[in-house]
């Protein structure tokens, strides 16, 4: 749950373009059942009603139709070193920040860096023109649950009142904002690269519809 405290500086390079993703949260690495990605997102569309005595559908005899499901492209756009995160879906955009770029180690108090990278999100939530926010943060599994949750919670509570400073005072903004301590990994917790990729808060809201 520690994180260092030398930011790096953002250099946007694009390492994965579109990948399909089930609408369905998974994990992002064989580590049991626990998604991903924590409640609140949304998908594009209820999956699709397909009649199996449609004229044009060719079944095999004692065939039958695999239930519906709806495939989502997920852009992923990620800075040199890792600790920006941009990846869009067809329904949402979502940002994660490394803790480590945020804050110091065991703090939730932002450092003098923080507030231009906070402010670019602003700018992305404005252009979209979103009404609701989530902000989540997490740890890794170091120390106890307990703790992770109040520093997590504390360090997604400073990055809203940040991003809340950047958005116009007329924005009608409703803000979710959880601390989900070590839940929900991006990461194997077994190296500290992993560990670094946890300690983050993301930001997310609904895409404008097009």
């Amino acid at each position: 749950m520690s994180p260092s405290t030398r930011p790096s500086p953002l250099a946007a390079v694009a390492l994965a373009a579109a990948t399909l993703l089930l609408a369905t949260p998974t994990t992002a690495y064989a580590a049991g059942p626990t998604p991903s990605t924590p409640p609140g997102g949304t998908t594009t569309s209820p999956a699709p009603t397909i009649s199996p005595t449609a004229p044009n559908l060719k079944l095999g005899d004692g065939a039958t139709l695999a239930p519906s499901r709806i495939i989502d492209i997920k852009s992923v756009v990620e800075d040199l070193g890792g600790e920006e995160r941009r990846s869009d879906t067809p329904s949402d955009t979502t940002f994660a920040l490394q803790a480590e770029v945020l804050f110091s180690k065991n703090s939730a108090k932002l450092n003098p860096l923080a507030a231009s990278r906070i402010k670019a999100i602003a700018t992305e939530i404005g252009a979209q023109h979103a009404t609701n926010v989530r902000v989540f943060g997490f740890t890794d599994d170091l120390g106890s649950y307990e703790h992770g949750k109040v520093l997590s919670k504390q360090r997604a509570d400073a990055v809203q009142q940040e991003l809340a400073k950047s958005l116009p005072s007329s924005s009608a903004i409703t803000f979710l904002i959880r601390g989900y301590s070590e839940d929900y990994p991006i990461a194997s917790n077994a190296t500290e690269e992993g560990r670094t990729k946890n300690r983050r808060v993301e930001v997310s809201f609904p895409r404008t519809a097009t």
